[in-house]
């Protein structure tokens, strides 16, 4: 019963995959525009590995905001841009995260000069 399950699943998934709307989706600004900005966090992951002086406090801050009305221009433009928001949520995420960073090493750094 569960084989079969999977079967239907795979044969429904494949018939998807090649419809003409999945393939007009692959070939739209909806699809390449998110995929293109995926640079960004990736980008904001990979230096959460790196020492907190190479991180810029305005750029982070320009980046929380500017992913912050990106999430909401992808779920109020018409159909929803969910691979947008899924990059823009995930950015919004790490440049929070790096921005938290920064204030924990600015403290730390001005508890130690005392």
């Amino acid at each position: 019963h569960k084989q079969m399950a999977v079967v239907r699943l795979s044969k429904r998934t494949w018939e998807q995959l090649k419809s003409k709307e999945f393939r007009s989706y692959l070939l739209s600004t909806h699809f390449w525009g998110p995929v293109a900005n995926w640079g960004v966090p990736m980008a904001a992951l990979a230096d959460m590995k790196k020492d907190c002086e190479i991180i810029s406090p305005k750029m982070t801050v320009a980046m929380v905001i500017y992913s912050s009305l990106f999430m909401r221009f992808a779920l109020r433009v018409k159909p929803r841009n969910l691979l947008l928001f899924a990059c823009h949520f995930t950015n919004f995420s790490a440049q929070s995260i790096q921005l938290g960073r920064l204030i924990n090493y600015n403290l730390k750094k001005g508890e130690n000069a005392v």
